[in-house]
């Protein structure tokens, strides 16, 4: 068993946001690759004030823990939308769609969950008004 550690700034990780089309919206990124881990998957998201996640999605086999670090907004879980602030955590087994859209003052939070190659569906536009 490797003894190794890693430690690394959540803002050193590359944002991706433009290549999944948030560009707009804020940042997104994964550090799973970048600490080394193999079994977990880890990400970070800011969004702007009033701007959503262009699309939902969700895991077949993996269930997410999302905690809120700082702002507010809404989560859309399947049918249910939810407010949340800083502190509060949001658990999504899997199966379920879900998004996120930042209140006024924008919306930061960190995602955790097991990490299954190709275990992901997306559906742009998901969360339409």
């Amino acid at each position: 068993m490797s003894t190794q550690h890693k430690t690394m700034s959540l803002d050193d990780a590359e944002d991706m946001a433009p290549k999944y089309g948030m560009g707009d919206v804020g940042s997104a990124r994964f550090l799973r690759k970048d600490l080394g881990a193999e079994g977990i998957g880890m990400a970070t998201y800011r969004l702007n004030p009033g701007q959503r996640v262009p699309f939902g999605h969700r895991h077949s086999d993996c269930e997410e823990v999302y905690l809120v670090l700082a702002g507010s907004g809404r989560f859309k879980i399947d049918d249910e939308i939810v407010d949340v602030a800083g502190r509060d955590v949001v658990y999504c087994p899997p199966k379920v769609m879900r998004a996120w859209e930042a209140g006024p003052d924008g919306l930061e939070l960190i995602a955790f969950g097991a990490h299954v190659e190709a275990d992901g569906e997306i559906d742009q536009g998901w969360w339409a008004d």
